[in-house]
């Protein structure tokens, strides 16, 4: 999808371009661009909607769901508030981009996001990197082997049979604590070239070599974030296994109610 792929290359850019600023380049200036970024990314995320409803036919009422989730995904964030990475929104999140699929996966997380900072007061420069951060770890999970028929677009034409009972929890298991920690290192990417006053071994050197940035980069996120990053894979993984089954099972119902993928089919009338 067109759409998607845009607006994931925005995000790239916009999470990874100070990797390769040069040694005279003004890092402060661009510390504020968030709004700009926030600006680009609304009418992109549009275009996904608009692009998904245009594969698989999708109706108002599941338009409707797509916003009853993101609801519930913005009430479950304040619950843990991040402390010690206990986020029970990631699971959902997870479990939701499964069975939605790569497209409205990715508009489900990041209109999560959007809205669970409107709730908690968390707006801010980072909140667009959150929304595009979210929205990869949904669509990450729509794209996932052996996922449902509803959920196939032209993304996966040839998608494998579905996977269902225990071996499909185990791989959303192991996704969800594997983006869970991706979630956490790529949001710290969005900051730490702009934080000063931090030890020479661990903070961003503009114009260095991208590896040398890196290596920093990997020991920051080990002596910052990991902490937080580990708990919430625990949390997520204990999640998805212990109420991944009957809130899976919720979500395909409600999603065949709102006919996602439906065919239309006409049988002519015996006279």
């Amino acid at each position: 999808m067109a759409a998607l792929g845009l607006v994931s290359a925005v995000g790239v850019v916009a999470f990874g371009w100070p990797l390769f600023a040069g040694g005279d380049s003004s890092l402060s200036a661009h510390a504020q661009d968030a709004p700009w970024l926030f600006a680009a990314l609304l009418p992109l995320l549009i275009g996904v909607v608009v692009a998904t409803i245009s594969d698989v036919g999708l109706d108002a009422k599941a338009i409707a769901m797509l916003g009853v989730l993101a609801a519930a995904g913005a009430a479950l964030r304040p619950l843990g508030a991040g402390t010690a990475g206990i986020e029970p929104m990631f699971f959902l999140m997870v479990l939701s981009g499964r069975v939605l699929g790569p497209g409205f996966g990715f508009v489900l997380g990041a209109v999560s996001m959007f809205a669970s900072a409107l709730l908690t007061g968390g707006v801010g420069p980072w909140m667009p990197f959150q929304m595009l951060a979210m929205g990869w770890v949904c669509m990450g999970a729509g794209l996932l082997p052996g996922a449902d028929a509803a959920a196939r677009s032209r993304l996966r034409p040839n998608a494998a049979g579905a996977i269902r009972g225990r071996p499909e929890l185990y791989l959303l298991g192991a996704y969800g604590a594997l983006s869970s920690v991706l979630y956490g290192t790529v949001m710290n990417l969005q900051g730490w070239p702009y934080i000063g006053g931090l030890a020479t071994g661990v903070s961003f050197v503009p114009g260095d070599p991208v590896g040398d940035n890196l290596g920093r980069f990997v020991a920051y996120c080990l002596a910052t974030s990991l902490g937080w990053d580990l708990p919430r894979a625990v949390v997520t993984v204990v999640l998805s296994l212990t109420l991944g089954p009957a809130v899976l099972k919720a979500l395909r119902r409600a999603t065949r109610r709102a006919a996602f993928e439906t065919p239309v089919t006409f049988e002519p009338t015996e006279r």
